[in-house]
């Protein structure tokens, strides 16, 4: 985990976005913390698809998640002709869905797929 901490215009007016990165379960503490919430999962990685809905359920006993900004991101950086996506953009989308106020993204630093959203 780091942290971290970026100046962002937001309609003209300068603010402090603090950024932690967890890999651990969502506590209360953080879950208290927390303004807003990036999942990160692989397309290719079932797994790390079912741990992002894990994590998602984690967070929503501590908080409701209704008044905390979600994203969704899936990355395609390991999906290749041996090791095909296995995560179909309908489940992540209906994922999405579950989560309420969440935005899905797809990313590919490889090819800069979304990589500046």
């Amino acid at each position: 985990g780091g942290q971290f901490k970026r100046e962002v215009l937001v309609d003209g007016q300068s603010h402090l976005l603090l950024i932690r990165e967890e890999g651990g379960a969502p506590d209360a503490k953080f879950a208290n913390w927390v303004d807003a919430v990036i999942f990160v999962f692989s397309l290719e990685n079932e797994s790390s698809f079912e741990e992002v809905t894990q994590l998602h359920e984690l967070l929503s006993s501590h908080r409701a998640t209704g008044d905390v900004a979600l994203a969704l991101v899936g990355t395609q950086d390991k999906i290749s002709s041996s090791n095909p996506r296995v995560i179909e953009d309908a489940r992540a989308q209906a994922l999405c869905g579950d989560m309420k106020r969440c935005l899905y993204y797809e990313t590919c630093a490889t090819y800069g797929l979304n990589v500046d959203r």
